[in-house]
């Protein structure tokens, strides 16, 4: 909201002696518009970086039609806040005034401003995790006068759908971001669903968005997918009772910190023998989440069958070839195998220091 300042000239004066009314006080106030506006300008409407990486979110801030940056009579604060996918709530990220800095949640630690110069209310965020992903409002105060710019950060990554050993449609609102969580990933927003159909994905199960939307994505329209004669796009189910409605997700992941590899083993295992091998490698068995981004961002390429940490079996193919995913480049989903009795070998995660 833009407030425009205005002087407020309060004189008051005493009056010559009246026969009337000896002590009559009077009040004349002048009111008159307090020069150039404020202004907060974001030079950048969208920054694009990777998880563990470091990121500036670009905002100024100017008073119209002058060079200057502040006018002296006030502090500024500076304030930013990142914005929920219904815009209707705000999560607080860091506040400056003078010489007084506070940043919040898991933000603290990693959030300063930079400050190049001193109309810059810039935020820097370091070690950006996956959550950080997102709207951002920049909001500079001088006495009462305001404005906001608004910045987008995005990162690279890629979106899969994932449903649990259950069965497809078997997770509520909750239960779906904790699917994500527990495989290296967060659920997917609909922007980031909506690049990822706009780059081939074609899903025909509905899935949880973090909006508390139900949707899913078509590039080739068929039957069973809202019908053959619909046009390519992303299908919406609309949102749903988050604690009693039950579908899929979809969720999001980003590059990671360490090496994803398959275990050269002598056998095939069982899951809990696949569990103690990435041990002794020193590592731990890979989750889903990582297996689509080492497919996805590294281009890792194996056609080898094997076990996950959620107990699911898959391989990673980026170059089709016959018996290995002949027609796409995907990562090929065998099923939830019986852990006590089938043998698969196993892809492990190490994490760097």
């Amino acid at each position: 909201m833009k407030s425009l300042l205005f002087l407020v000239l309060i004189s008051v004066c005493w009056a010559e002696p009246h026969p009337d009314n000896s002590s009559l006080e009077h009040e004349i106030i002048h009111i008159q518009e307090n020069g150039p506006r404020l202004l907060v300008v974001a030079e950048q409407a969208k920054i694009f970086s990777h998880r563990g990486g470091n990121v500036t979110l670009p905002c100024k801030f100017y008073h119209e039609h002058t060079s200057t940056a502040g006018s002296g009579t006030h502090k500024i604060r500076v304030k930013w806040t990142k914005l929920t996918s219904d815009y209707l709530k705000e999560v607080d990220v860091f506040v400056a005034m003078g010489h007084h800095r506070k940043s919040y949640g898991n933000y603290q630690g990693r959030v300063f401003l930079r400050e190049s110069s001193e109309n810059d209310a810039s935020l820097i965020i370091t070690n950006i995790i996956l959550e950080d992903y997102g709207r951002y409002k920049c909001e500079v105060i001088e006495g009462l006068e305001d404005d906001t710019a608004v910045v987008a950060l995005n990162l690279e990554g890629v979106v899969f759908p994932y449903s649990p050993r259950l069965g497809r449609y078997n997770l509520n609102f909750h239960e779906a971001q904790r699917a994500c969580l527990d495989q290296d990933s967060v659920i997917a927003s609909f922007d980031q669903l909506y690049d990822a159909w706009r780059s081939g994905l074609d899903w025909c199960n509905a899935g949880w968005l973090s909006d508390g939307s139900v949707q899913y994505p078509i590039t080739k329209p068929r039957e069973p997918c809202g019908g053959k004669n619909t046009v390519p796009g992303v299908r919406n189910y609309g949102f749903w009772d988050k604690d009693k409605s039950r579908y899929d997700v979809f969720c999001f992941t980003s590059n990671f910190n360490g090496r994803f590899y398959y275990l050269i083993h002598p056998t095939k295992l069982t899951y809990d023998e696949a569990v103690q091998a990435c041990l002794k490698d020193g590592a731990q068995i890979a989750k889903v989440g990582q297996i689509f981004a080492a497919w996805k961002l590294l281009g890792y390429d194996r056609c080898d069958a094997g076990w996950l940490a959620d107990g699911s079996v898959r391989y990673p193919i980026s170059k089709p070839r016959k018996r290995c995913s002949p027609n796409e480049a995907a990562v090929r989903f065998v099923g939830f195998p019986d852990k006590k009795h089938k043998l698969y070998g196993v892809y492990c995660f190490r994490a760097y220091n």
